[in-house]
């Protein structure tokens, strides 16, 4: 068994510099942690994978396929394979729990 802690997974984050922390790689899947400040744009582009989103704490809207959402803490969202999205008018700090499937292309 596997388990992780989101405060180590943060701090691994915050030393390497990155927005994106991954902690978990199997075949049929990939998690990791992003986090988007306020005020901030998401860079990402599509990815060739399904992912779910889970917001673990912030507030922000997302464009999914053209359709804007607004997402808060306990907000969970799916994006296919392939499919254009970006968070934006990020509020307050963005912490996203992100699950790939399959696991994310290194």
């Amino acid at each position: 068994m596997d388990a992780f802690d989101l405060s180590d997974v943060e701090a691994a984050r915050v030393a390497a510099g990155r927005l994106y922390e991954e902690f978990l790689r199997v075949d049929s899947m990939s998690a990791g942690l992003y986090v988007l400040e306020a005020g901030t744009a998401d860079p990402q582009t599509p990815h060739a994978q399904d992912e779910v989103y889970y917001v673990v704490s912030g507030r922000a809207e997302i464009d999914v396929a053209g359709e804007t959402r607004p997402v808060q803490q306990g907000s969970v969202i799916f994006v296919g394979k392939g499919v254009e999205h970006r968070f934006h008018s990020i509020a307050e700090r963005l912490e996203l729990l992100v699950l790939f499937a399959p696991a994310e292309a290194s």
